[in-house]
């Protein structure tokens, strides 16, 4: 029987990666630089950065450095005025608490975990949140969900991970910790094929628990 469910952040509880994606490709673009998504899904895969792109590009580190702190700037711009929210996530994490202890294991940098949680009363259903710079090796490694178990005291098979994303299927199937998969139009492209199971929207977990 599960009692833990840990959340994915971006693309399961809010709708933020193509935003995220669109920072990149603004940012790479100054640099003359065309980020295709071919190339930024198989990056991102594999935990990777969309600034690899400019490493073949024999980009000096200073003006990547300088580049992915425009990339942030423009992130963060776009959280503030893109409608990132995704429909019925509060109801159904509303139901969801009143039987299960849940926490958000993501890869996002706090600052901008902070920024897009500001007044979306998700984290209010939490026990805790895990951002990429609360563990050593980011997803697909399986440090972020072991330590999300840890926190928990919870052992692997009384726990579930709601991902959308093959890198965060790997980081979880890893941590030997069952994973549902929300399908998502931006990472559809991706192989989930180790997934257990699979839904359309996060309404459709209380069918699986």
């Amino acid at each position: 029987m599960k009692k833990y469910i840990l959340f994915d952040n971006d693309g399961v509880l809010v709708e933020t990666e193509k935003w995220y994606f669109e920072a990149n490709k603004k940012s790479l673009a100054i640099l003359g630089l065309n980020l295709e998504m071919d190339f930024y899904q198989d990056i991102m895969t594999k935990g990777g950065s969309a600034f690899e792109l400019a490493k073949l590009n024999n980009i000096d580190k200073d003006t990547i450095a300088k580049h992915r702190n425009i990339r942030d700037r423009f992130y963060q711009e776009f959280l503030q005025t893109k409608d990132i929210k995704i429909p019925k996530v509060k109801r159904t994490l509303n139901n969801l608490s009143k039987k299960y202890k849940m926490a958000i294991i993501t890869t996002s940098r706090r600052v901008d975990f902070e920024l897009i949680h500001k007044n979306s009363g998700i984290v209010d259903f939490m026990d805790f949140v895990l951002c990429v710079e609360d563990y050593k090796k980011a997803k697909p490694n399986p440090e972020p969900y072991l330590k999300g178990l840890e926190k928990f005291a919870a052992k692997d098979y009384e726990a579930i991970v709601v991902e959308d994303s093959q890198r965060g299927l790997q980081s979880a199937k890893d941590a030997n910790i069952d994973c549902i998969i929300v399908k998502n139009e931006f990472t559809a492209s991706q192989d989930f094929s180790q997934a257990k199971y699979f839904i359309n929207t996060l309404e459709e977990i209380k069918n699986i628990l």
